[in-house]
């Protein structure tokens, strides 16, 4: 027969055993242990604080608690499926330990503000290495965009060729999306840190607890106003959720990049033997896992996310056992975002090597300098649109002709509009498109140097 559990005095027979396994979270929230002994040590010197139990009381249970962390470290304490979760295997253990002080832990405090009071432990946590990481990917990218400021690749809208642009300008867009995902990720720190201990099953306690004191030692910023909110809140939960996706969605576009990059077709990066596969049947390929798997763990975090909507939509205050689903797409975003920040930023750093010769030919070969045609004919007071339907029709006769802009004659351009001059050659060669493009934000190179220096002044600040 299943064991009998604290709560179950109220009734007369135990769970049958397919429910208890059906019920129990231990398998999974045994990640909140560490944050679970801190929650409890806080709460046990609150209680001796304020008095409700004594000073002595209070130092045994620090101690036990103490105690069951460094078993757990240590490997001995592996609760299984008769503890049900994590909150009752700790105070099962801790009354082995201190005997019947160890019943009085659980005094003024219920599990539902409890695992409220873990979650937000374990994901602050969590949110402090997520942002190290991305300041860690920002660096990598630095580090490239200094090495290749007048490094040309084309430039892309609709997946056609656009523009050419500086490599560096290309990677600091990413460093700008990854600044955004650091300072989101700040901003919802700020919510995660608001301490629901003491809100107890719903309504607070009659007990004289003091919920400032445990959150100043568990280092929150401030408590909860509502008991009803604290213990059914999960908003701060699905914020990170949305962060993560976020990260996912940059993350993914530029694993997406890399793999075009990578083709044949493009051939603007060779994949190092550190970070790429081979296929079982073909000798000859080399496989973009890394990105690839990037791409494709982005729709797990986004299913994460999209779950936790469901989840709370429909749930009335206060808690429902319902909550106890949102550890596991918590854990697993968590895994999934570090994980590819990981991968990413070795890749990055040790896994691609650029082509720019490759490169240099690439931007040379098609029509993305006609823009600059048509702003030279502007720059000598030829109406833009006029100068724009000019360029259009040229483009036309050019790839008739099999001709690309630079091999026109000068009296070809002449035959155009008479406002051409033997410079026309100079604006539109692909460095000094790039160059000319000097606007605040753009590809210049003059802005490009502004703004990786900003850049790295940046993240040394913060």
């Amino acid at each position: 027969m299943t064991e009998q559990k604290t709560w179950s005095q109220r009734f007369e027979s135990a769970l049958h055993p397919a429910i208890a396994i059906f019920n129990a979270s231990i398998g999974f929230d045994i990640e909140l242990i560490e944050y679970d002994l801190t929650g409890s040590v806080a709460h046990a010197k609150m209680l001796a604080h304020t008095g409700i139990i004594s000073t002595e009381e209070g130092e045994k249970l620090v101690a036990g608690l103490e105690q069951i962390r460094q078993e757990y470290r240590d490997g001995k304490f592996q609760p299984g499926i008769d503890a049900e979760d994590v909150h009752f295997a700790v105070e099962k253990r801790l009354t082995e330990i201190t005997g019947d002080v160890g019943k009085k832990l659980h005094t003024a405090r219920s599990r539902n503000d409890q695992v409220g009071t873990d979650t937000r432990l374990y994901l602050r946590h969590q949110i402090e290495q997520i942002r190290s990481q991305l300041r860690d990917l920002q660096g990598v990218i630095l580090t490239i965009a200094q090495d290749n400021v007048e490094t040309l690749i084309p430039g892309y809208t609709h997946l056609q060729r656009a523009q050419p642009l500086s490599l560096a300008h290309h990677f600091l867009a990413y460093f700008e999306m990854l600044d955004r995902d650091w300072q989101r990720l700040g901003e919802i720190y700020q919510r995660v840190n608001i301490s629901p201990l003491g809100c107890g099953a719903l309504a607070g306690t009659t007990f004289p607890i003091d919920r400032h004191y445990s959150a100043k030692l568990l280092n929150f910023t401030g408590v909860y106003s509502n008991s009803l909110d604290g213990v059914s809140d999960r908003d701060f939960a699905i914020e990170f959720s949305c962060a993560a996706s976020l990260i996912m969605v940059h993350l993914s576009r530029l694993s997406e990049e890399i793999i075009l990059w990578a083709s044949q077709e493009f051939n603007f990066v060779t994949l190092k033997d550190s970070c790429a596969t081979g296929s079982s049947i073909m000798p000859q390929k080399k496989n973009p896992d890394v990105p690839e798997l990037v791409r494709g763990k982005t729709g797990r975090v986004f299913g994460h996310l999209q779950g936790m909507l469901v989840l709370m939509k429909g749930l009335p205050l206060a808690y429902n056992k319902d909550l106890q689903e949102d550890k596991e797409a918590i854990f697993d975003s968590v895994k999934t975002v570090k994980g590819c920040l990981e991968a990413i930023t070795i890749l990055l750093a040790q896994g691609l090597e650029f082509r720019p010769q490759r490169l240099a030919e690439a931007v040379a070969e098609d029509f993305s300098n006609a823009t600059d045609v048509a702003d030279y004919l502007a720059s000598k007071g030829v109406p833009f649109r006029e100068a724009y339907n000019l360029v259009g029709k040229v483009v036309k006769t050019s790839l008739a002709a099999g001709k690309l802009l630079k091999d026109l004659t000068i009296q070809e351009w002449k035959d155009l509009h008479p406002a051409f001059e033997a410079d026309i050659y100079d604006a539109i060669a692909p460095r000094q498109v790039v160059a000319a493009r000097n606007s605040y934000g753009g590809t210049g190179f003059e802005q490009v140097r502004l703004a990786l220096k900003a850049a790295q002044e940046r993240i040394l600040v913060n």
